[in-house]
Formats: C-alpha cells, sequence, structure tokens
C-alpha cells in the first residue's frame, strides 16, 4: 500500500492511549471530532492533552454534536479555549435543527495521521469489550488518505457554522460534499442527508452483489429493503453471511426493531448472533476481500438522515485482520437458532418488536423530515 498503513484500535483501551499519543506528538495541528465527548475519563485526560499541544502553539480544533455531547457542561472546554483552541458545535440544540447529527468519529495529527472508526470519547467505551466496556473497534491511518480525511473535517467545520437548509431529505446531495476520495486501496466515504446516492451504501450494495463470505458487525441494525434482499442473495446463492449484533443495547428499541427482521433473514441462511459480554458498538463490514469501518449503522438514521463517515480498505491483511477480529467477537455471541426463534418470544415481544420497527423504520424519518421542513 506504499506509504500508506494501517493499525487497527480492537479496544477502548487501545484507542483513547493511541488517540492521546497521537496528540502529545502533534508539531503544527489537531483536528477532533466525535458525536458524544463526556465529561470524566477518557474525556477529561483527552481535553488536557489538547490543553498542553494547544500551550506550545499548534492549532487545535475540535468539533462536537449539539444532541451527542449534551450533557456536556457548557465550560467544560473554557480551558482549553484560554489556551488558544477552538470548538464548535454541530447543531446545538433547538426545535429546528434537532433532527440532522453528526454521527462521525475522527482525529487528524498534522494531515499526516488520522483515527477513525465507532469509538465516542466516552467512559462507557473503556475497557476491552468483555469483561468491561463496550465492545468497538478504530483505525489508524498514516499516508496520502490522510489528507482526503482532513477535507471531509473542513468541510464539516464549515458546515457547524451554518444555518442548516430547509429540506434536507428533499433536497439532491451534492456530489462534491459527499464524494469518495481514495488512496493507495483504501477510499473515504463520507455521507450526509439528502436524496441520491450514499457513497457506503452504494459500493456496500456493489460488494454484495458478488460476495462469497460477508462479514457483519453493527451496533444498530435495521437495513432497508434493498440491502435486506442483497444480503439473501448472497445466502441463496451459496454465499455465507454472518451478522453479529448486540445482545443486549443502549438503544433497546433498536435492539427491538432489528429482531422483527430476524425471521426472514434466518429463513435465506443469514446467520445471527447476539454478542453476549457487553455492548456491542462496533460498525465492521467485511465483504471478500473489503472492509468497511467507521461510524455508520446500517439503519436509516445513519443510512439516510446523519453524517457519517466510512472508510473501505482493500488489502488481504486487512481483510484477515477484520476477519480475525469478527470471528473472536462472535465466539463469544449466542446465536439465534432459526429452527426456535418464530416461537422464542412472546405474543406481546413480537408486538413490541413490530412497533419498534414502524417507529424506526417509518415514522421517524418522517417527524425527522416535518421538523426540518418547519420554517421556526
Amino acid at each position: 500500500m506504499g506509504d500508506t498503513s494501517f493499525q487497527w484500535l480492537r479496544t477502548g483501551d487501545e484507542a483513547f492511549s493511541a488517540l492521546i499519543a497521537a496528540i502529545e506528538g502533534a508539531r503544527s495541528c489537531v483536528c477532533l471530532e466525535t458525536y458524544i465527548y463526556a465529561d470524566g475519563n477518557p474525556g477529561g485526560p483527552v481535553r488536557d492533552a489538547l490543553i498542553r499541544v494547544a500551550r506550545r502553539g499548534v492549532s487545535v480544533r475540535v468539533l462536537i454534536d449539539g444532541l451527542g455531547s449534551s450533557s456536556l457542561d457548557e465550560g467544560f472546554f473554557d480551558p482549553l479555549r484560554l489556551a488558544g483552541g477552538e470548538v464548535r458545535v454541530f447543531n446545538p440544540l433547538t426545535l429546528r435543527r434537532l433532527p440532522v447529527r453528526s454521527h462521525r468519529k475522527l482525529l487528524v495529527i498534522d494531515q499526516t495521521l488520522a483515527i477513525t472508526g465507532g469509538f465516542n470519547v466516552a467512559p462507557e467505551y473503556l475497557g476491552d469489550g468483555i469483561r468491561s466496556g463496550w465492545r468497538d473497534i478504530g483505525i489508524r491511518l498514516t499516508g496520502p488518505v490522510v489528507e482526503t480525511l482532513v477535507d471531509t473535517f473542513e468541510a464539516m467545520w464549515d458546515r457547524a457554522d451554518q444555518r442548516p437548509p430547509r429540506f434536507p431529505r428533499l433536497r439532491r446531495r451534492n456530489p462534491g460534499d459527499f464524494s469518495p476520495g481514495s488512496s493507495e486501496g483504501i477510499r473515504v466515504l463520507p455521507s450526509g442527508p439528502g436524496r441520491g446516492r450514499n457513497a457506503f451504501l452504494a459500493e456496500f450494495l456493489e460488494c454484495l452483489e458478488e460476495a462469497r463470505d460477508v462479514r457483519i458487525a453493527v451496533a444498530y441494525f435495521l437495513p432497508g429493503l434493498a440491502l435486506r434482499a442483497a444480503l439473501r442473495r448472497v445466502a441463496a446463492r451459496g454465499g455465507r453471511v454472518r451478522i453479529l449484533v448486540p445482545g443486549k443495547s443502549d438503544v433497546s428499541i433498536s435492539l427491538r426493531a432489528g429482531r422483527f427482521l430476524y425471521g426472514r433473514m434466518l429463513r435465506s441462511g443469514v446467520e445471527i448472533r447476539e454478542y453476549a459480554p457487553q455492548v456491542l458498538h462496533a460498525k465492521l463490514y467485511r465483504v471478500d476481500d473489503s472492509v468497511f469501518v467507521g461510524s455508520s449503522n446500517l439503519d436509516t438514521r445513519s443510512l439516510h438522515i446523519n453524517h457519517e463517515l466510512m472508510v473501505r480498505i482493500q488489502h488481504p491483511e486487512a481483510a484477515s485482520d477484520a476477519a480475525a477480529w469478527f470471528d473472536a467477537a462472535e465466539s463469544m455471541a449466542v446465536p439465534v437458532d432459526p429452527t426456535t426463534w418464530a416461537r422464542s418470544r412472546s405474543w406481546w415481544e413480537r408486538i413490541r418488536e413490530r412497533w419498534s420497527f414502524l417507529v424506526l423504520s417509518r415514522i421517524d424519518p418522517y417527524v425527522t423530515r416535518w421538523l426540518a421542513e418547519d420554517p421556526r
């Protein structure tokens, strides 16, 4: 892969150690973007590292989401601002700005090193994902691909100060805003609200057309009709599709909505397992020799409403590493038995699953559009 290199961050402990070390080593600029930034550990140590580098003249910019980081005290970043750093909030909370969020996670250092994945800066991600902490995965990248990631940060940084457009889901996506960028086998796939092509979804569906080995680890599993059909077709032609989802979740309605889809998927030959030790928060998709990793779940909000960031890597070592991570996590998951699933839940639980599915796949997008169209 030439000058481009990658390193997997398989636990929260690994991810935050790498993140703080990268910040401490910055010489000219630090760009940090996250959906959730919370006080405590690791939020406090990360802020302290940002303050230290800002005091020695490094340009520091932090972008957090207004909803995801709403629990953060208003003065939390004041010491960083006093040290010369800048902090912006994407879509501060108002009724008009509520629907569309920035769910991205990205750190860029000196335009030469980047870290992305599913980890938010919050206490629940600390640990190994087995004995403690949520199970997630990230990746550290160096080389030319980082320049593209810098561009995506700059676009979001500028967008955070702009008034959100009316009718965002009715407007066609601007290809210049969300077009993929590539470098030596790595493609950067940003996405955002609007009609038209979602770069990650389009490439993922394209990979599935001739796929033989599909492994999906995802926190929120609520794929649309086209993606569900594509996964079933892989299984129907003899390929293997393995889906790893949470057995317990921080968003119980999402868990129930995903379970509503199990029946037909299982009957099609798709394998489903629920991760048992901790909450599974990863977004890792391996299709043969391609690996997708980043912030996007397989649900309506990630694929059609929020701003997300995914990276696609086409490299044998990356595919092998992703398979090993998946297999290790899968070994600690509970298989969903296709022969007993239909009768394993009460009628009341099945009603709750159907209702959860309708809320997240139909009502939530409708309300999102209505709020975004409200001129107040």
